[in-house]
């Protein structure tokens, strides 16, 4: 009998009756490690290798040294051979948090200024700085300074060209003993100004910004941070890996503005804009509320509840920012007479400006150097293993993200044991989708990897082995990379050119085209052992290259789910039909709702059945398992038979010799 919960609902049962004596997924995979860049701990679907380096980046720089994590190799080789969709989840260790750019206010600032004592010795030299450029101002005495200053603000040449023509202030007063120097421009960026006399460098204060609204980096880490020194319209600090944000076109008689996404590296002279939102405004009331636009919702992570919580009111449209707040907003801003309804509001637009983002935190580790690639270790690629644990822990509700097959790149079951049992009690507890897991490091022989192999007993897991030498398509650099690294390419080909249901192995779907190399070229009884103890083989042929040649799940008993298709044909069944299922929780317990149900799974298993996943299936679900007491428990009881497709994995051809003369076998 069915084992139901308390609450209504739908289980699904396996009766494995293959054992020898002696709807569809949504999300194609799934893959947990770190990034370059993107939202930590937020689980995001990419559909494209393109759109994964946009929003989780390709390589980092760590010791003065480039690296690609494995996670984006997998990604890389996921969508290469035909992958449609990728589940990424970013872990990190310690603390990120978003970038952000206060965007300044149309009229609210104050100017920076400068007073400088002209009471003391003659006085030779100042130095000022405006706008990066240094102008030197030289006096006979301070006595020259004074007497040749003008209230506009312009030194004037004297006889011995000892002054420079330059403006380097909006206003210049005097009342002895002191000169007061403005700044020419009004707000925050006056208080960068500074006069040097001698070894003292004096700095203007007092300019200040006023906000209209700020936003900020959907993606984390100061990866992200790129504020600072301006030099010919590119940032110091902008790269190909973070944003930077322009306002234009501000229309005070309407109330919009442009808000334009640019890439952090771009200059003033040639920008690549990424995202551009036109004609948006700070009218709560107006559908191009900028929040409605550009969107304002975050997502995080709540370890307590297991869950992900979202903050904000509208989803987040840009793939790069969104709006973090606005101190006022411009509620109707047009009255019914085309007039602006409040003065005010004018005060409240942004000024046409660009913007860097600052703030982030979270950083590289400093030593991943030492623990990527065939250097992992108990710490990998500079992370530990309960970095992992919130989104494994996460990744096992099945309620909140769909995928049929898991990679974790960089987890090794020698080395990150306990965090390997999390994700395969939770892919067992699951029952929807397939692990691929790594048994050992790099330095793992055959005996050691069957001794890794022999802990684990589960259908719901698959092996392979050795590692192999890759390109890395990011660096170009040749490295040494485990094979769930590789294997998610496999998955996707496979699918794309036959069906989950067929194995993911062989010449014709097993192949690894941007493998170099196997570390070990695997003998036959290297190979017979590994087989014989579930880890499937990467095996090297002439002419060939490398190929998976095994497609066993780590269960030990000899059945039909020892096999890859067959657990996968399961998956992609149970799927399926549990989705039909939930369609039918509450409807009449009636033979037309027995009918109905039938009526819509009948028509799916025969088409598995026609692309070679069955041999047969037979459905019951009539008055012989819904009898009277059934139906008065309010339960309704299903039974599906099918006899799933064996692979020829075995191939005996014998050549028989004959006499001349002699007549074939008919």
């Amino acid at each position: 009998m069915p084992n139901f919960t308390v609450s209504p609902g739908v289980t699904t049962n396996e009766l494995d009756q293959t054992f020898l004596t002696g709807q569809p997924v949504q999300a194609g995979a799934a893959i947990i490690g770190p990034t370059v860049k993107g939202p930590v701990e937020v689980p995001t679907l990419v559909t494209s290798y393109s759109q994964y380096t946009n929003l989780f980046g390709d390589t980092f720089i760590s010791g003065g040294i480039k690296y690609s994590y494995l996670t984006s190799i997998a990604a890389y080789n996921y969508f290469n051979y035909g992958g449609s969709s990728l589940l990424v989840a970013r872990v990190a260790s310690g603390s990120y948090t978003s970038a952000t750019t206060p965007i300044t206010s149309s009229t609210r600032l104050t100017t920076a200024s400068l007073s400088l004592n002209l009471t003391s010795a003659a006085i030779t030299a100042y130095t000022a700085s405006f706008n990066g450029v240094n102008v030197i101002l030289s006096g006979s005495s301070f006595q020259d300074v004074y007497n040749n200053a003008t209230s506009s603000g312009v030194i004037p040449s004297n006889p011995t060209n000892l002054y420079t023509n330059t403006t380097i202030n909006s206003s210049a007063s005097f009342s002895t003993p002191n000169m007061v120097l403005s700044a020419s421009i009004a707000g925050i960026a006056g208080n960068l100004y500074f006069v040097t006399s001698g070894f003292s460098t004096t700095f203007y204060t007092g300019g200040t910004n006023a906000t209209s609204f700020t936003l900020e980096t959907i993606s984390q880490g100061i990866i992200m941070n790129n504020s600072g020194t301006e030099t010919l319209g590119a940032l110091v600090n902008g790269s190909k890996d973070n944003v930077r944000v322009e306002i234009t076109n501000l229309n005070t008689g309407s109330g919009t503005f442009n808000v334009l996404v640019r890439q952090g590296n771009d200059t003033t002279n040639n920008k690549n804009i990424l995202e551009s939102f036109n004609g948006v405004n700070l009218d709560p009331n107006s559908n191009r509320f900028i929040s409605l636009v550009i969107g304002d919702q975050k997502l995080l992570y709540n370890s307590v509840n297991n869950q992900m919580e979202l903050t904000g009111t509208y989803p987040n449209i840009s793939r790069y920012v969104r709006v973090k707040s606005i101190v006022n907003t411009t509620p109707n801003y047009l009255d019914s007479n085309g007039n602006i309804f409040n003065p005010l509001f004018l005060n409240y637009l942004p000024l046409n400006q660009s913007g860097s983002f600052s703030t982030a935190t979270g950083t590289v580790a400093s030593n991943v150097g030492t623990t990527m690639y065939d250097l992992i270790d108990t710490t990998t690629q500079g992370l530990a293993a309960s970095d992992y644990n919130n989104m494994v822990a996460l990744f096992g509700n099945p309620e909140a993200y769909q995928f049929n097959v898991l990679f974790t790149p960089g987890l090794l079951n020698n080395k990150h044991t306990s965090v390997v049992s999390t994700i395969i009690t939770n892919t067992q507890n699951r029952g929807d989708n397939l692990y691929v897991l790594d048994l050992i490091d790099y330095n793992g022989t055959v005996a050691s990897t069957i001794t890794q192999a022999q802990t684990r007993n589960t259908s719901y897991a698959a092996s392979y082995w050795p590692w192999v030498r890759i390109i890395d398509p990011a660096t170009g650099k040749q490295v040494w990379v485990p094979a769930s690294t590789v294997i998610p390419g496999v998955y996707a080909f496979n699918d794309k050119v036959s069906a989950p249901w067929f194995a993911p192995a062989g010449m014709n779907r097993g192949g690894l085209s941007t493998v170099l190399q196997a570390q070990f070229k695997l003998t036959q009884a290297n190979k017979d052992s590994l087989y014989s103890n579930n880890i499937n083989p990467l095996a090297t042929f002439p002419k060939k290259g490398v190929v998976v040649f095994g497609q066993k799940t780590l269960q030990k008993e000899q059945s039909a789910l020892d096999r890859v298709n067959v657990r996968r044909l399961l998956i992609e069944l149970k799927n399926y039909i549990r989705q039909v299922s939930e369609t039918f929780v509450f409807e009449q317990n009636t033979q037309t709702t027995l009918q109905s149900f039938k009526g819509r799974v009948t028509p799916f298993l025969e088409k598995i059945q026609q692309k070679q996943g069955l041999y047969a299936f037979k459905i019951i679900i009539d008055e012989s398992n819904n009898g009277p007491a059934i139906i008065d428990q309010n339960q309704l009881i299903g039974q599906i038979y099918i006899q799933p497709t064996r692979t020829a994995e075995f191939i005996s051809l014998d050549f028989i010799l004959l006499p001349t003369g002699a007549e074939f076998p008919g």
